[in-house]
């Protein structure tokens, strides 16, 4: 007999006398709208608003959560459908489906199963969990589902509960698509600045990016100086049709301004081609305190996530190109790369930086004291690797003692795996319903309060950390 696909009702919430209370408080926020302002869903998903294509697509290949488990077993990429950068070896949807069913077993403990098993049973509406044996049913089953009106991207943005949701957008991105969506879902979605691949001068394409860049911001980028007024008018572009935020990727927090003829020289020796490494490095965290700068004047919410080596796998980047889930935490540091941006901003009514990590040792020690004196600062939600139920716990407690609840972001998905957003949110949700509670019963905290701050941590928060500022 297929096992069946039940979620429980109390999945995630604590044990013992703290449950009934935490059932309360999860019941009050349950149907809040979402806000998922830091995302990297495709735009073209709701440009489009065409219909999900199958099983395999959808829920697997792009979802590195899933895949890399996968890899990590000994299945081999070009068995799951990853898409090879000179175009062959692609396998075949329904097959790609069954390496996943065969091995769902994999899942057991991860957030990743909890995710899926809510999309499966509450968005896709299946009731035996996934095998060797049910997997072309539950693929046939899916493909049905997914062939209705009610299951296009747009229509679900209505069914989830998605007030706004942002994705993640190039500098040199045209913003057409954006343009689009303005017309026809004016405020709903959103982009996001995302200047990473000009501001690291040794990635490949760098050049060509830098004059992609003056072409549509109308520079010569053939100096830093055009060059930074570019990116001071992509930004404007982007405020313009929406953009609450920025966000950036870099390996380090370092964010140290270097002076005028400093920057010049190496932007310089960059054009040429022969940018040292050491240069680059020093340039990437100038960059990000101009960044600031900027941010400061334009008031988009800037976003800072370091501490991932990124495509740790040169085998994987070779063949599948970057961005495939291999990317690897390393440590992070904030308090002293960060003082250059705090002296000069972290009190300036108009700048806004939201801190995320991996690296869930400095939240005690660097975070929660950074954003409980800075008023310019909130903390992010846990990320990747964290974003489980038992590293959400492990944030809140770490966190709020020194930083209260009001110095974090609320809840944001930061995924490109569309249907598993309502699942996330509602797992954030049952985490601080569960902790709230835990401070009711030992009497640290009325149940009134935590009505309150539970309503705050899944809604105003994010609401208010991402407003848009003069």
């Amino acid at each position: 007999m297929p096992k069946a696909l039940q979620p429980h009702p109390d999945r995630a919430l604590p044990a013992g006398e703290a449950r009934e209370v935490a059932r309360r408080i999860h019941d009050s926020t349950r149907g809040l709208p979402l806000l998922c302002f830091h995302g990297h869903v495709d735009v073209a998903l709701f440009a489009t608003d065409e219909a999900f294509g199958n099983p395999a697509d959808l829920l697997v290949v792009p979802d590195h959560y899933v895949t890399r488990m996968l890899i990590s077993q000994g299945v081999p990429a070009d068995r799951l459908g990853l898409p090879r950068l000179d175009g062959t070896g692609t396998a075949e949807p329904r097959e790609i489906w069954r390496e996943f069913c065969s091995r769902w077993h994999l899942f057991l403990g991860t957030p990743s199963r909890y995710w899926l098993e809510h999309e499966f049973a509450e968005v896709l509406g299946l009731t035996v969990a996934p095998s060797a044996e049910t997997a072309d049913v539950l693929y046939d089953e899916i493909c049905a589902r997914l062939a209705e009106p009610e299951f296009r991207p747009r229509a679900l943005l209505d069914r989830f509960g998605i007030e706004v949701i942002s994705t993640t957008d190039a500098a040199t991105d045209d913003l057409a698509q954006h343009a689009k969506l303005a017309a026809d879902l004016p405020g709903r979605v959103i982009p996001t600045f995302r200047p990473d691949a000009l501001v690291h001068l040794a990635r490949s394409g760098w050049s060509d990016l830098t004059r992609r860049l003056g072409e549509l911001a109308g520079t010569d980028t053939s100096a830093y100086d055009g060059y930074l007024e570019g990116l001071r008018l992509r930004r404007q572009a982007f405020v313009a049709a929406g953009a609450r935020a920025t966000d950036h990727g870099h390996l380090s927090a370092a964010a140290v301004p270097l002076d005028d003829a400093t920057a010049r020289r190496i932007y310089d020796t960059a054009l040429r081609g022969e940018v040292t490494a050491a240069d680059a490095e020093i340039f990437a965290g100038h960059m990000l305190f101009q960044m600031a700068a900027m941010s400061a004047d334009d008031g988009l919410v800037m976003q800072l996530h370091p501490g991932v080596l990124r495509d740790h796998d040169p085998a994987i980047h070779a063949t599948y190109g970057p961005d495939q889930g291999h990317d690897i935490p390393v440590a992070a540091e904030f308090t002293r790369s960060l003082r250059p941006v705090l002296e000069r901003f972290g009190h300036a009514e108009g700048f806004r930086m939201v801190l995320f990590t991996v690296d869930e040792t400095v939240y005690s020690r660097e975070l929660a004291p950074l954003a409980g004196v800075y008023p310019s600062v909130r903390l992010g939600a846990p990320w990747w690797f964290l974003d489980s139920p038992d590293g959400m716990r492990r944030f809140r407690e770490l966190v709020t003692e020194t930083a209260g609840f009001y110095n974090t972001s609320g809840f944001v998905d930061d995924t490109r795996a569309f249907l598993s957003i309502p699942a996330r949110h509602d797992l954030a949700r049952r985490i601080d319903a569960g902790y709230l509670a835990k401070l009711v019963v030992e009497h640290r905290l009325d149940e009134d309060d935590a009505f309150r701050v539970a309503k705050d941590l899944a809604y105003n928060l994010a609401a208010d950390t991402y407003a848009r500022r003069p």
